[in-house]
């Protein structure tokens, strides 16, 4: 093994020819100014990209909006629009009017943008003539202003009331029966 001193580098040769020895020098050479590139690159990378200044919160004086309750267009339910106002001093816009749909399905005796789970019908009151149910609030729309629970009733319909007729008919089958026997 013999060491020999070139330049500032002490090179430590074994039987090494001196075209082998120059062609691993090119490239210790090549991978140092391409780790000189990459790092320039990198800088002029991070200097090329500018501090992003902060968004400016805007401070609005401008109040919520309050909506009213949605307004078919036509019928009861279905597409309408609702009307939004809102109060400040700095308020490029105070009135606006926003589509909004009614379901149909629900029921409209309470408010048309209040929704309820309903229990099923109770008993028949005999001296009313009427079932009712109740119904706790499920959602409401446009955050309306719905009751939390409501009730509703309807008639019961017919009343099952023993018949008298029926009773008779089963009498006079007897009765013939007996008279076929007796014959």
């Amino acid at each position: 093994m013999t060491f020999t001193r070139s330049g500032s580098w002490l090179i430590c040769r074994k039987e090494m020819s001196s075209q082998q020895y120059q062609q691993q020098r090119r490239k210790f050479a090549a991978a140092f100014l391409a780790l000189i590139f990459i790092l320039a690159a990198v800088d002029t990378a991070e200097a090329g990209k500018k501090e992003k200044p902060e968004k400016k919160v805007k401070k609005s004086d401008c109040g919520e909006w309050q909506w009213s309750v949605c307004v078919p267009t036509s019928g009861d339910c279905g597409l309408g629009t609702r009307e939004g106002t809102r109060t400040g001093a700095e308020c490029k816009q105070t009135m606006k009017t926003q589509r909004c749909k009614i379901p149909c399905n629900w029921k409209k005796q309470f408010g048309a943008e209040c929704k309820y789970q309903f229990q099923a019908w109770g008993e028949c009151d005999l001296n009313t003539a009427l079932k009712t149910r109740t119904g706790s609030l499920k959602r409401a729309l446009h955050n309306a202003d719905c009751q939390k629970t409501v009730t509703i009733s309807k008639p019961c319909g017919k009343l099952t009331k023993p018949k008298p007729q029926a009773e008779s008919k089963k009498k006079k089958k007897e009765g013939k029966k007996q008279e076929k026997m007796l014959d």
